[in-house]
This record gives C-alpha cells, sequence and structure tokens, in this order.
C-alpha cells in the first residue's frame, strides 16, 4: 500500500498537481499488473517520506488516465518523470535504484 505522503495523480488533476506544483514533482507512471512497479512501490514510498515538503510524490495510473500518459508519451511502465516549473526535467523507464531517483530529482 502507498504511503500517505505518495499523491494519486490523474487526468482531471494532472495540471493542478503536477504542471502548476511549485516544487518539483516526480511521477510514478504505473499498472496495477506490472511486476517492476510493484518491486519499485516501497522505493517511491521512501523517497516521498525523504523529501516530503521539498518534493511531491506521486503515481499515475496508465490504464486509469491514458489521456496524460499518452500526452508524455508512456510506452512502458514504470517511467518516472521528473517535473520542475511544469516542464519534464527528466525521466527514467524501467525499474530503478533510490540512489537513482535521488539523483534525477537533484539532477
Amino acid at each position: 500500500m502507498a504511503s500517505e505522503k505518495v499523491q494519486v495523480f490523474n487526468d482531471l488533476n494532472f495540471d493542478q498537481e503536477v504542471v502548476n506544483s511549485s516544487v518539483p514533482v516526480l511521477v510514478d507512471f504505473t499498472a496495477t499488473w506490472c511486476g517492476p512497479c510493484k518491486a519499485l512501490a516501497p522505493i517511491i514510498d521512501q523517497i516521498a517520506g525523504d523529501l516530503d515538503g521539498k518534493v511531491k510524490v506521486g503515481k499515475l495510473d496508465v490504464d486509469d488516465s491514458p489521456i496524460t500518459a499518452g500526452k508524455f508519451g508512456v510506452r512502458g511502465v514504470p517511467t518516472i518523470m521528473i517535473f520542475k516549473n511544469g516542464q519534464r526535467a527528466a525521466q527514467h523507464v524501467g525499474l530503478t535504484t533510490k540512489a537513482k531517483l535521488l539523483e534525477l530529482v537533484n539532477g
């Protein structure tokens, strides 16, 4: 189960929560059927706790929100995107480590 610090993004709230955010945002494009996504979930939870107040962290289910996933060209899950000032600043596709994700956020 996701930490209470991990937000849920979708087609309806993406612009408000991510594009218009005053802080950087880490978006985990995920799917319920995705094994690597499940393996990544505890890392996302840790990052949400570690960076609470500095970076907004959330998940977007690509099956529930195909418009947003399509808009950003998500073709595989998990895909992690970092948004800064409303723009995509970094991206990683596939399972990765906490250190790599922190590098993306801080990069």
